[in-house]
């Protein structure tokens, strides 16, 4: 999977006739690749465009330039019936939230066929076989299929929604926040059972996430993204012990060390000043430099390009 130079505008309109008055660049100008058998995470601030991206991935936003590559193949130039039967089933989700991403009414052993129902000529048989081999393969038994959702736990309807969308053998899961929703103690069983996954099935993964300990556990490479564009892109081990961007020190700072490890390693902590600007005005120049503690002069006129700095580590910031 590849994203090259995807960009995502909304208009914003006013008046009687809805006439356009601006745009909002929720996603402007992304570039990615999610290599086969690993995991890329985008990682931000909500509003920074890591789930609008997601959405392009998945064909639930049509981007407003830009293309995306699977396979080799450009996503924008299949027809509807390419798009069913070559890129959508190759192509599932796991949503953040394993309370409302089910039908309550619908039995576990149904929510998880529905993929193969709708998408394969499989019979009743080869269904509930495949049924029963999936939740097995996810850490649940045979007799959870005759059951509803509202009878699991939080870390067992995710491995559901994690049974569901491997159902028709994909090639690449996209996660969005999977794991926030669930409790402390069941995180790191849902995490082992995502690697262990990729491992058997040489699945790829794209991350939605904020949670850095979760990024750094699962990902093989990191997007750092700010209002709708990424700032730093690098292998998860190089961008977390050599952070290069302003914006990814403030977030590894905020969210890696507590208070005392702070104080023990004398470590100043980062804070932010201020909120993320607006996407439907985003700042000249660099469009961090409205919050960051290094911006000089000319930080407010030029807008840094994503350059390679070595080793495929990549950062904007004309200060690093």
């Amino acid at each position: 999977m590849e994203g090259r130079d995807i960009r995502k505008h909304y208009p914003v309109t006013a008046g009687l006739l809805q006439r356009t008055v601006g745009w909002v660049r929720a996603v402007d100008g992304v570039s990615f690749t999610v290599e086969r058998g690993k995991t890329l995470s985008l990682v931000g601030e909500s509003g920074a465009g890591k789930t609008t991206t997601a959405k392009a991935v998945l064909l639930l936003e049509k981007p407003t330039s830009g293309s995306i590559l699977f396979e080799g193949k450009d996503i924008s130039h299949m027809s509807p019936s390419q798009l069913k039967s070559e890129y959508r089933p190759r192509v599932q989700a796991v949503q953040q939230n394993p309370w409302s991403s089910m039908n309550p009414r619908m039995r576990v052993r149904d929510i998880v066929a529905e993929p193969l129902v709708v998408n394969t000529g499989r019979s009743k048989q080869e269904v509930r076989k495949r049924v029963l081999e999936l939740l097995e393969q996810v850490g649940l038994m045979a007799e959870h299929a005759d059951r509803y959702p509202h009878e699991f736990s939080g870390g067992q309807r995710q491995r559901i929604a994690v049974a569901r969308a491997l159902a028709l053998n994909p090639s690449l899961v996209v996660l969005d926040e999977p794991v926030s929703a669930l409790d402390v103690s069941i995180r790191a069983q849902i995490m082992n059972l995502l690697k262990d996954l990729q491992d058997l099935h040489k699945l790829s993964y794209l991350v939605i996430a904020h949670n850095l300990a979760t990024v750094r556990f699962m990902s093989h490479t990191v997007a750092i993204m700010y209002l709708g564009q990424i700032v730093e892109y690098a292998e998860t081990e190089e961008l977390f012990l050599r952070p290069l961007h302003p914006y990814t020190k403030a977030l590894i700072s905020a969210s890696m060390l507590t208070l005392a490890e702070e104080t023990e390693l004398g470590i100043q902590p980062i804070v932010l000043s201020g909120e993320m600007p607006s996407p439907l005005n985003p700042p000249p120049g660099c469009r961090f430099h409205t919050r960051c503690f290094r911006a000089a002069p000319e930080c407010r006129d030029t807008a840094p390009e994503l350059r390679d700095v070595g080793g495929g580590h990549k950062v904007a910031c004309i200060q690093a």
